[in-house]
C-alpha cells in the first residue's frame, strides 16, 4: 500500500475533481490533495514542492526551472506512446505542447484555461470584435483590463498576436517591433485610464467576482475563463458571466490570446505504481473529462468535452464560444527563469501604462529583461540599463490565477 500526497491549487476548479476522484484510488493505495495558491509556486520551488509531493499540479512556464533541477519525471518513461499520443491528439488547443519541454513531456493537461473576453450580458449585448470597437465600449461602459500579477504583460502579449506579432524570445530581436509595442501600449493605457478604480489590483478570480456580483465591471477583453462564473444556475443575487472569443485587430482576424490552465506532473519521489498511472489516465480519459470534471467544478482539458453539447449546455456554452481562441491561442517560452521575467515585464508595463515610463523605454527594458535571462552577456549599456533600472523599481506581491 502507497500513500501518495498530491499538491493542486486552491480554487473549486483545481481541488474538487480531483480531491472526488482519489476517492475510488484503484488498489489498496491512497491519494491525498493538499492546496495552495497559484501564486505558492513563485514562493516555492518546484524542486522544493517535488521533495514533498508525489504529483505537483503546476502551470506550464514552470518547466524550465523544474527541468533544471531535473525534478520530474519525463512522462514518455512511465507511459505508453499509444497512451501519450491520445492524450495529444484530444487535448484542446496547445494544451499537450505546453507541457513537452525539450521534446519530453513533463506533465498531463487535466485543466484548460486561455484568455477570453467576459461581459455581463444582461449589459453588453454582444461582445466587441476588434480592439477598436473595445475602445469604443469603453466610453460608454466600465470596461477593465486583467493588470495584476503577470496579466499586464500577459495581456501585452495578446494584444501583439492580434496585431500580427507572435513574440520573440530571441536575445539578439526586440520583444516585439517598437511600432507594434508602442500602438500596444497606447491602447492598454486608455483602457487602464478609463476603467473603475482599483480593477488593476484584481487577479482574475477578484475580477470575475466583481462581475458576478456589482455592475461596476461589465466587460473585460483578456481575462482568464472560469467556467464556474458562466453557468447560468448561479446563487441568488449573483449574476452569470458571458465569455466569448479574445478581441482580434480587424474582424475575422486572429484572435490573440495566452494560454494558461494547468498539467499534473510526477514527481522523482514518486513510487509509480500501474495503480498511480491508471488514476492519471482516467483522469486524462474523454469520459472523465467530458462528465466527472465537469460535473464537480473543474475545466477540462479536453477537446471533446469542450465540444460535448451538455458540457456547453451546463455552462451557457462556454466552451463552444471561446474555442476558437483557445485553439489559436499562444504558448509562453518556457526556459530556465521565464516567470520572473514575466513578472518583471508585468511591472514594467503597470509603469507604462500609468505614464510613469514612456513607451520607448518600456520597450527597451522588456527586450532587456528577456536578453538579460536568456544570455549573460547580451544585456547592453547606458539608455537600455537605465530604462531597466527604473522598470525594476515597481515590484508587487499579485500572483498568477490563471
Amino acid at each position: 500500500m502507497v500513500h501518495y500526497r498530491g499538491l493542486t491549487w486552491e480554487h473549486p476548479r483545481g481541488t474538487n475533481a480531483l480531491r472526488a476522484a482519489a476517492t475510488s484510488f484503484p488498489g489498496s493505495s491512497t491519494l491525498q490533495w493538499d492546496s495552495h495558491p497559484l501564486e505558492g509556486f513563485e514562493s516555492s520551488s518546484i524542486e522544493a514542492l517535488a521533495a514533498e509531493y508525489d504529483l505537483i499540479v503546476l502551470d506550464h512556464p514552470h518547466l524550465g526551472d523544474a527541468a533544471a533541477s531535473d525534478s520530474l519525471f519525463p512522462l514518455d518513461g512511465l507511459f505508453s506512446a499509444t497512451d501519450l499520443a491520445a492524450i495529444a491528439v484530444d487535448s484542446v488547443g496547445p494544451s499537450w505542447r505546453s507541457y513537452v519541454y525539450e521534446g519530453r513531456p513533463l506533465a498531463l493537461p487535466v485543466d484548460a484555461a486561455t484568455q477570453v473576453s467576459a461581459r455581463r450580458s444582461d449589459q453588453v449585448t454582444a461582445a466587441p470584435e476588434t480592439w477598436d470597437s473595445v475602445l469604443t465600449l469603453s466610453e460608454s461602459v466600465p470596461v477593465a483590463l486583467s493588470l495584476a500579477g503577470p496579466h499586464a504583460f500577459l495581456s501585452f502579449c495578446s494584444i501583439a498576436l492580434a496585431f500580427g506579432e507572435e513574440p520573440r524570445t530571441d536575445a539578439a530581436a526586440p520583444f516585439v517591433s517598437r511600432e507594434t509595442g508602442a500602438q500596444i501600449l497606447d491602447v492598454m493605457s486608455t483602457l487602464a485610464g478609463r476603467a473603475p478604480r482599483g480593477s488593476e489590483k484584481l487577479n482574475p478570480i477578484a475580477l470575475l467576482e466583481l462581475m458576478a456580483t456589482a455592475d461596476s465591471i461589465v466587460y473585460c477583453p483578456l481575462v482568464f475563463g472560469y467556467v464556474n462564473y458562466a453557468s447560468s444556475g448561479q446563487p441568488l443575487g449573483r449574476h452569470p458571466v458571458t465569455f466569448g472569443a479574445a478581441p482580434a485587430h480587424t474582424p475575422g482576424g486572429r484572435p490573440g490570446s495566452t494560454i494558461g490552465g494547468t498539467g499534473i506532473a510526477v514527481s522523482r519521489r514518486c513510487e509509480v505504481t500501474p495503480e498511480l498511472l491508471e488514476h492519471l489516465r482516467y483522469l486524462v480519459s474523454a469520459e472523465a473529462q467530458a462528465r466527472f470534471i465537469p460535473q464537480h467544478d473543474g475545466q477540462p482539458s479536453s477537446r471533446v468535452a469542450w465540444q460535448d453539447p451538455a458540457a456547453n449546455a451546463a455552462s451557457n456554452n462556454f466552451y463552444r464560444d471561446t474555442l476558437t481562441t483557445i485553439e489559436q491561442s499562444w504558448v509562453r517560452p518556457r526556459f530556465r527563469g521565464f516567470t520572473r521575467c514575466q513578472t518583471r515585464a508585468s511591472d514594467v508595463v503597470r509603469r507604462a501604462i500609468a505614464g510613469q515610463l514612456t513607451n520607448h523605454d518600456a520597450l527597451v527594458a522588456i527586450d532587456v529583461i528577456f536578453a538579460d535571462a536568456l544570455t549573460a552577456d547580451a544585456r547592453t549599456v547606458g539608455e537600455d540599463d537605465a530604462a531597466l533600472a527604473s522598470a525594476s523599481q515597481f515590484t508587487t506581491s499579485e500572483g498568477d490565477q490563471v
